[in-house]
């Protein structure tokens, strides 16, 4: 597999952007020009407080707030003009660029007045209901292994080599991540690896990027509330692959044990788009694994097979999820031209994605685990995981999301009891529902298990009262919020690690 190269000269750039009019931004959005024409643009965006002199402003309409109420106030702070889907107010006297679709209108000027910096880069692209954070750090390091400057976008935190900043959303707004690769470029990165949520996809924020590799995951129940459906949360995750955000992927990765995954590889091989498979039980894909075993202190260790050899893979991280997610980074790198030696070192060396599975260190005898699992799912693989590891019980503490999809509260209630010896159900994010509501909905799922279980609505508490149950051998899974480190109740943020609290609960049982 071939290395796909990437040319970039600064002079160029420079040179290019002072040439950025208004008419040039206009044309590329086959936009309705009123107004001057020839003032130059140095940036775009949606939120009013970002505009200056040479900003370009897209009026949205969105859910709960028109941008179009900002009109005025931006023309104010300097904006040379309005992109928007309705005609220019009749005293409207600056530019204004009348087109289809402000969003999509939006991640093109970006990508133009950028300097399309996506076509600079070996841009990887990944999205699915699990894995996708963990899957962009495996893609981080594994460029870092070749000797490659990387960047990423992830939930966690937004890097370029070494530099980071916390994350704001997975996926940032079209002007923000343009400006962030932009950003890349400039710093000498030749890869980025950025995650893309289905919410994201669906509102035009990865539009007119170019993927070099498009990676899929899995999919599973989330954001229902969203997409109404399963088949339209596919619906959206596809248009990363099939062309309908811009261009399609120089190739996509597909994991074919999901059901969707399966279903998606098939479909762009029907369109002669490249697929790369990824499987640990179908020995007929790209690139899979065999005799795989996990270790609490180990880690994780398989026989990776690719096209291009085998290697035997150590890494830290624990868990057979992992494993999907190494191999998609595998996948993905060897499309890039990485070579097997540089990716099997990447693996092993990599820790992953904060609170993904991250046992908090202590001396005792039993241990403790954070982990970012908020769907049935993601639960699902992180207690079997659990059970694998441990002689003892699996004590469980977990909550759901308040103001978010109401349908996963009790499969996941049900998937607790059925893989813990213990659980206790808490609040996690409850923002404006009332804890108690959501907890007794969740508490649906559990009593169908007969498992024992305890209702605590506060946080703290549960996670003292799990680890002061704990016996020697026992595994407590501290799920849903992982490397989050605030708790949201009504619409106050308040601190909340629970990696911290864990860590606290454990001295207070040493001490009694």
């Amino acid at each position: 597999m071939q290395k796909f190269s990437v040319s970039y000269n600064r002079q160029e750039y420079l040179e290019r952007t002072l040439e950025i009019t208004i008419k040039k931004v206009s044309d590329a959005l086959n936009a309705e020009l009123s107004g001057p024409r020839n003032s130059a643009v140095t940036d775009v965006t949606h939120d009013s407080r970002q505009a200056r002199a040479g900003t370009l402003f897209a009026a949205i309409k969105g859910l709960t707030t028109d941008g179009h109420r900002f009109v005025s106030d931006v023309i104010r702070r300097g904006a040379e003009g309005i992109i928007s889907e309705y005609d220019p107010p009749a005293d409207f006297e600056g530019s204004w660029l009348k087109v289809r679709n402000s969003r999509t209108a939006l991640a093109k000027a970006a990508s133009v007045i950028n300097g399309d910096p996506s076509f600079q880069l070996d841009l990887i692209g990944i999205t699915g209901t699990n894995g996708k954070t963990t899957t962009t750090y495996l893609c981080f390091a594994l460029a870092e292994a070749a000797g490659i400057k990387p960047a990423m976008l992830t939930t966690v935190e937004y890097r370029i080599g070494e530099k980071s900043q916390e994350a704001v959303r997975t996926t940032p707004e079209a002007s923000d991540t343009n400006r962030f690769l932009r950003n890349a470029v400039d710093a000498g990165c030749r890869m980025a690896a950025m995650e893309a949520s289905s919410q994201a996809i669906d509102l035009h924020r990865c539009d007119w990027l170019r993927f070099r590799v498009a990676i899929f995951t899995n999919l599973t129940q989330d954001h229902l509330d969203y997409h109404g459906s399963m088949e339209d949360y596919f619906d959206a995750k596809k248009k990363l692959f099939d062309g309908r955000i811009g261009e399609t992927p120089g190739s996509s990765v597909i994991n074919i044990d999901d059901v969707w995954g399966k279903k998606l590889a098939e479909e762009l091989r029907s369109k002669g788009q490249i697929v790369v498979t990824t499987s640990q039980i179908d020995q007929n894909a790209d690139f899979f694994a065999r005799d795989v075993s996990v270790s609490l202190l180990a880690g994780t260790s398989f026989s990776l097979n690719t096209p291009n050899g085998q290697a035997a893979v150590n890494s830290p991280l624990v868990g057979r999820p992992h494993v999907y997610n190494m191999l998609s980074a595998t996948a993905a790198a060897s499309e890039l031209g990485y070579d097997l030696d540089s990716i099997v070192s990447g693996l092993n060396k990599c820790v992953g994605a904060p609170g993904r599975f991250e046992r908090v260190p202590h001396d005792g005898d039993f241990a403790v685990v954070v982990d970012y699992a908020h769907t049935d799912d993601a639960l699902l693989n992180t207690l079997k995981t659990a059970r694998e590891l441990t002689s003892g019980r699996v004590i469980t503490v977990f909550g759901c999301g308040g103001d978010r999809d109401k349908t996963k509260r009790e499969p996941m209630g049900r998937v607790a009891g059925d893989n813990s010896d213990l659980v206790f159900v808490t609040s996690d994010n409850p923002r404006t529902e009332d804890p108690m509501t959501i907890i007794r909905q969740i508490e649906t799922g559990v009593k169908t298990t007969g498992t024992a279980y305890s209702l605590i609505s506060d946080r703290r508490d549960a996670i003292n009262q799990a680890i002061a149950a704990a016996a020697k051998d026992d595994v407590v899974i501290i799920a849903g919020k992982g490397h989050e480190t605030y708790q949201i109740i009504e619409h106050e943020k308040f601190h909340f690690d629970d990696s911290e609290v864990a860590l606290e609960a454990i001295r207070r049982r040493a001490e009694a």
